[in-house]
């Protein structure tokens, strides 16, 4: 009986840890919203694995909070399993809390499309499926004249020489939901796990070298 009774209580043990997991980054999501009322903004994109762009943004002089979470599908409360079989709809994507007197949302649009591949459909190098589709989820309509017409010239002008059509869309922000708690700081507590030392180290390295008047001046010096 005992036996019988061990996978049903392994199970709900499991669950209670990602729910525990996903009301803690609740909390620090709601705590980001608090600092909106403060004279900050928020900004939501999506560019792929959210471990790298969450790295690439906390670099970023300016922003305040990155949290890595999905947004854009149509089931409530989503985990990391359920979005990773691409059927909820979600994207995988990164919500920064940012203070727009040192850097303007046309700037974090600008660092957003020049460290991903903009062009590809639903995919991010080896990761696919359309939860790592290149989305702008725009929070005012300011945002969306920003995204939309930051992507007809990448298109006229051809600015980091994709020489494809972007495909990144443009949508109204829905309820975000933060990622597990295992989620967030992902690559500041894995620097030496093999997909960051790969993936995610060569486009840390790309951002210091190309926007380093934009950094953090910790990490600029």
């Amino acid at each position: 009986m005992k036996k019988v009774l061990a996978l049903p209580l392994i199970m709900l043990a499991i669950s209670c840890m990602a729910k525990d997991s996903q009301q803690t980054a609740q909390q620090n999501h709601t705590k980001n919203k608090m600092e909106e009322q403060r004279g900050l903004e928020t900004a939501t994109f999506a560019g792929g694995c959210f471990w790298c762009t969450e790295a690439l943004f906390l670099e970023i002089d300016g922003v305040k909070t990155v949290v890595s979470g999905y947004i854009g599908g149509k089931t409530a409360n989503p985990t990391y399993k359920e979005v990773c079989t691409g059927t909820t709809g979600h994207a995988e994507a990164i919500q920064i809390t940012f203070d727009p007197k040192k850097v303007t949302f046309g700037e974090l649009l600008e660092i957003f499309f020049a460290t991903h591949d903009p062009t590809t459909l639903n995919r991010q190098g080896a990761d696919v499926g359309t939860q790592y589709r290149s989305e702008v989820f725009y929070h005012s309509d300011e945002q969306k004249k920003l995204a939309e017409d930051y992507i007809g010239l990448l298109n006229s002008e051809n600015t980091y020489g994709f020489g494809k059509k972007v495909v990144t869309k443009v949508s109204k922000a829905t309820t975000f939901y933060p990622a597990e708690d295992y989620h967030q700081n992902y690559y500041a507590q894995n620097t030496s796990q093999p997909y960051c030392s790969y993936v995610i180290t060569p486009k840390v390295e790309k951002l210091k070298e190309k926007f380093k008047s934009k950094l953090k001046t910790e990490k600029a010096n």
